[in-house]
């Protein structure tokens, strides 16, 4: 069974402690130091895999540090805050920060106690989000090994320095320990120990305390900031800002970069705070990313020759959304059991092609009489 902790729900695999200092950099750029000095001794030459030459490419630690910094007062000035967290929940979108520098933000004592309890959430709310899509076609097909893939392949994205903590250790060896398991029984939670993540996040996702994301309110704030600053910007250049992409006279007002969720809340506008041109101009940037992630799951399932494929990436996309972005993207109830629908119709007949002729191909053709 899993011990939930509400303070920290995911200490399981991660620690994201206010007094918690990286030191992993150090001791790696002491051992490379070491290393190369026993190589120099020892021979004349060293050819060097890809993978060590992109361990030597990676930017040092102090430099992801002062970037992270740099990034986040951006972030905050563009937003017109003060901190990341509003009542102790996100109120900053850090969606454009990466692995490295959100664990840099967390651990580092150089960032204020919001600032690393905001890179926590968001971790957190990073690896829920990536779990989301494959809980839900685990809790359709009554099969997990596709959800214990999918942290195995988040765990091992993350940067070198929270893969060098015993924390990170001991939850992909659950996450490994899970994937055996669920080799022989695929449809049952496999019991990995208490240092797993998936079950944890299962344990949280079903009593509802999963990480919020930022708020409609808090988000439709920060894109009014940022408006607002273009829009200034633009005419102190002497320019009009224009939602027009091919303006000659006027400075092009580009939204495209805003994430998902500041744009649904403006296409939302739940306060008002947006004029009719600003919410056409989200929307047709939201239309624009919704429609390519359902084209990249057309293409995907029909590289995989699985018939259910299309089906299934659908209802994880629908599950990886907030209830918010759904609704301004107009993506419906209806579209998810349509989905659901699809899934199980076509699992139906591949099983009856299966049971008629051996496999769902030659089955199909023994029902033709070929």
């Amino acid at each position: 069974m899993v011990a939930i902790k509400a303070a920290t729900p995911y200490s399981a695999y991660q620690s994201y402690g206010a007094a918690h200092i990286v030191n992993a950099a150090p001791r790696a750029a002491a051992t490379a130091a070491a290393s190369q000095g026993g190589a120099e001794q020892a021979a004349t030459a060293v050819t060097l895999s890809e993978a060590a030459r992109a361990a030597l490419s990676q930017q040092d630690f102090a430099t992801i540090l002062a970037e992270t910094r740099a990034s986040l007062s951006a972030l905050l000035t563009d937003a017109g805050r003060t901190s990341p967290l509003h009542n102790g929940q996100l109120a900053l979108d850090l969606s454009t920060l990466d692995q490295r520098q959100l664990y840099a933000m967390s651990s580092d004592e150089s960032f204020t106690e919001d600032e690393r309890q905001a890179a926590g959430l968001e971790m957190q709310r990073r690896f829920e989000a990536a779990l989301a899509g494959p809980a839900a076609i685990a809790r359709v097909t009554g099969n997990y090994s596709g959800l214990y893939k999918a942290a195995a392949t988040y765990l091992d994205g993350l940067g070198p320095e929270e893969r060098a903590s015993s924390d990170w250790q001991a939850g992909r060896d659950a996450v490994t320990e899970g994937l055996k398991q669920v080799q022989t029984r695929p449809g049952n939670v496999p019991d990995a120990g208490p240092s797993d993540p998936v079950a944890l996040y299962l344990a949280l996702s079903r009593t509802g305390d999963t990480v919020a994301p930022p708020s409609m309110t808090d988000m439709a704030a920060n894109a009014r900031t940022t408006l607002d600053r273009l829009y200034a910007e633009a005419k102190a250049n002497g320019k009009a800002p224009s939602f027009n992409r091919d303006t000659t006279t006027g400075t092009y007002i580009d939204v495209s970069n805003f994430s998902s969720r500041a744009l649904s809340s403006m296409v939302l506008d739940q306060d008002g705070r947006f004029s009719d041109q600003e919410v056409h101009a989200a929307r047709a940037a939201l239309q624009s990313k919704s429609g390519a992630s359902l084209l990249a799951s057309f293409q995907s399932a029909a590289k995989s020759g699985d018939p259910t494929a299309f089906s299934q990436n659908i209802i994880a996309a629908f599950s990886s959304l907030s209830p918010e972005e759904r609704e301004a993207v107009g993506w419906s109830d209806q579209l998810y059991q349509t989905a659901m629908q699809s899934y199980a119709s076509t699992t139906k007949l591949l099983d009856m092609f299966t049971q008629a002729g051996g496999n769902a191909g030659t089955g199909l053709a023994s029902l033709l009489g070929r």
